[in-house]
């Protein structure tokens, strides 16, 4: 057994060498909104607005505006986020571009008659599904 310390992988070096993984909102020419995943936020937004991909949702809705990134270590957190906002309204989309968190939160609260802050009696709800069925 030689005297030399057996070499061992640097925490610290792995830890800067962790991927970055970005969920972004574009903004389209004609107002829409786009969600995607990427691991380098510069090179997908130019492949975008360059419209490399003439299939692409943002191809014929060019010129495109970055209005929102967030970035994420963990490849698992980045997916679970874009699958989420991909589902959401484009107005609580744009309050989150913005950091309108007031904003967020009034879109993001449940809009069900049945709703526990609405709290209606049983003979509400039986009159309202009646009005619903007539």
């Amino acid at each position: 057994m030689s005297g030399r310390a057996q070499s061992r992988p640097c925490y610290f070096t792995a830890i800067n060498k962790m991927k970055s993984y970005f969920i972004y909102i574009l903004k389209c020419a004609d107002g829409l909104l786009y969600t995607g995943f990427t691991n380098d936020i510069s090179r997908r937004f130019n492949e975008h607005q360059l419209g490399l991909n003439k299939t692409s949702f943002t191809y014929k809705r060019r010129p495109l505006e970055l209005i929102f990134q967030q970035e994420f270590k963990d490849v698992n957190q980045a997916i679970y986020f874009e699958k989420k906002i991909k589902h959401w309204s484009a107005k609580k989309k744009l309050a989150l571009s913005t950091g309108d968190i007031e904003m967020l939160q009034i879109l993001s609260e449940c809009r069900n008659f049945t709703h526990y802050k609405f709290c209606p009696s049983k003979e509400e709800v039986s009159t309202a599904l009646d009005q619903t069925y007539k």
